[in-house]
C-alpha cells in the first residue's frame, strides 16, 4: 500500500486542521505522527484511512500498482484509538470471534494464540464491560496489530497503558508488523520510538 498526500488539508469551518501536507506512505515503512493534544493527528488518521476526505487537494491509495478507490480502503486498514470502542456487552471470546468475521487474522494466529498475546488470564468468559482501561486498550491493540491487513493506524496506542503494558505493545510491533505501513500517533515521542520517519503536525498549521 502507498498513500500519496498532495497538497492535502482539512478543515472544520473556518479553521484548518492541517493544510499543504505533500508526503508519501509507503509500504512497508514506519512513521510517527507527533504533535499536542488536540492538534489534529487524530484527523490526519481518520484522513490516511479513507474515513475522512480531505478540505483541500488529493490523496491516493495505491495497492499493488493500482489506484483503489477511498471507500473500500477499509478492507487494508487496521485501526486502533481510544475513540473507537468495543462491544462492551460482548465477553472476550465473542470479541475475537466477531472481529475475525470482519477481517482476517494473521497467518496462524488462532484464538489460542490471540489468547496468549493478550496475556489476560480468566478473562476469556468476561465481559468487555468489566475490563479495566488497560486491558481494555490491551484487546483493541491485538485486534489491530493482529489483523492481516497491509496498514497499520494507531492512534496514542499506549493511552491507559502501564510501563509493562507499553512494553508489550512495542514488542508486538516488532513480531507482526515489520513488513507493514505502520503509522503512530502520539503526543509522546517515546510511544513511537521504533519509527525511523517522524513528522510533526505543527509543521503544517499554516
Amino acid at each position: 500500500m502507498i498513500i500519496r498526500l498532495q497538497n492535502t488539508g482539512k478543515r472544520y469551518r473556518l479553521e484548518w486542521i492541517f493544510r499543504g501536507i505533500d508526503y508519501t506512505f509507503e509500504n512497508p515503512g514506519r512513521y510517527a505522527v507527533l504533535g499536542p493534544n488536540g492538534s489534529g493527528k487524530s484527523t490526519l488518521l481518520k484522513v490516511l484511512s479513507g474515513h475522512l476526505s480531505p478540505s483541500k487537494g488529493r490523496i491516493s491509495f495505491e495497492i499493488n500498482g493500482k489506484i483503489t478507490e477511498p471507500d473500500v480502503v477499509y478492507r487494508s486498514v487496521s485501526y486502533a484509538a481510544p475513540y473507537i470502542e468495543l462491544i462492551e456487552e460482548f465477553t472476550l471470546e465473542e470479541a475475537l470471534k466477531f472481529h475475525a468475521g470482519l477481517k482476517p487474522m494473521l497467518p496462524g494466529m488462532t484464538p489460542a494464540r490471540l489468547y496468549e498475546i493478550l496475556a489476560l488470564p480468566r478473562a476469556r468468559s468476561k465481559e468487555i464491560r468489566f475490563f479495566s482501561s488497560g486491558m481494555k486498550q490491551r484487546v483493541k491493540l491485538a485486534l489491530a496489530i493482529c489483523c492481516d491487513t497491509p496498514v497499520l493506524l494507531l492512534d496514542e496506542p499506549a493511552t491507559n497503558l502501564d510501563v509493562q503494558g507499553v512494553e508489550w505493545y512495542k514488542n508486538l510491533i516488532g513480531q507482526f508488523a515489520e513488513d507493514r505501513l505502520v503509522v503512530i500517533a502520539s503526543n509522546d515521542p517515546h510511544d513511537a520510538e521504533f519509527c525511523p520517519v517522524h513528522l510533526n503536525i505543527l509543521d503544517f498549521k499554516t
